[in-house]
């Protein structure tokens, strides 16, 4: 199984009004990302809106990944369905676009037992010969993932992973406690990156890292290196970041951002809307002090 660790960042889906996804803009965000240093990419996560992108916007935002990574750095494409067939689909395309690995995602519509969420997250990795890395974010999915079904997941040979956006550390420890080392974990940015990297953690996968990802990957290095000092110094700067983001929608955010440093993302995808001038100018903010 491939070896993930560091910072991912969630990558923006810049799409045209007209459902157009702009490559040319995702493939230089992706290209400067990677001489920034981030450890890996991940398309289709909760800042790629994949919630509001049809079947060839998102095959188009993985592709174009795929190529402007270029092998360089791996590629987690982002899986996520209300069914099995579909998500099985995605991640069998995905894999045959280059994809390094898959980030398994379940949308929910009716609530589901524990062994029918069990189900879709084997299903995929079933499909496919790359490591899943399966998600969980009980902030907004219907269906969460209980320590038993993680824990029964985590002996599946190619679920080698899990990102878990909870916002709650001491859920992580208990995973770390229950599975050992057959399930790395991945955080959210919102946990404090540098306490999970303390308790053993591999890193985190966030939307925050595609506007501040220097930072983000000197964070990662002090931690690596145990220098818990400066990394909790350079922890608190970067937390303004996140209690910013913490107020609004975070694809706006991070688009706002973006946006903010030069790159045409465009818009949220609608229903969604795009930061007020208020809000816009508190992600300014942040990201100006962290500029110093």
């Amino acid at each position: 199984m491939a070896e993930f660790h560091g910072v991912f960042p969630y990558l923006v889906s810049p799409v045209d009004a007209d459902g157009t996804v702009r490559t040319k803009i995702l493939g230089k965000l992706c290209d400067d990302l990677i001489g920034a240093g981030v450890h890996g990419l991940t398309p289709l996560g909760s800042t790629g809106e994949f919630a509001y992108l049809n079947a060839a916007q998102r095959a188009a935002v993985v592709q174009t990944t795929i190529e402007a990574a270029s092998g360089r750095v791996p590629v987690i494409a982002g899986v996520a369905s209300t069914s099995t067939a579909d998500a099985v689909a995605q991640a069998r395309a995905y894999q045959t676009l280059g994809a390094n690995g898959i980030l398994a995602i379940l949308e929910a519509y009716f609530p589901l037992a524990d062994a029918q969420v069990e189900s879709y997250f084997r299903a995929i990795a079933d499909a496919v010969d790359i490591p899943v890395v399966i998600y969980t974010n009980p902030q907004f999915q219907r269906s969460d993932l209980t320590l038993d079904v993680i824990a029964r997941l985590a002996e599946h040979p190619r679920i080698g992973y899990i990102k878990d956006a909870s916002t709650n550390t001491g859920r992580l420890l208990s995973i770390m406690n229950r599975c050992g080392d057959s399930l790395r974990v991945f955080s959210a940015s919102a946990h404090i990156p540098a306490a999970v990297m303390l308790i053993g953690g591999l890193g985190w996968m966030a939307g925050p890292a595609c506007i501040i990802p220097r930072q983000s990957v000197a964070l990662y290095d002090l931690c690596k290196a145990g220098r818990w000092d400066e990394a909790m110094a350079l922890q608190r700067r970067l937390w303004r970041i996140n209690e910013a983001f913490a107020r609004f929608n975070l694809a706006a955010c991070i688009k706002a951002g973006l946006s903010i440093q030069g790159y045409d993302v465009g818009d949220p995808i609608p229903p969604q809307a795009s930061l007020t001038a208020d809000a816009r100018k508190v992600v300014e903010a942040a990201l100006r002090e962290l500029s110093r």
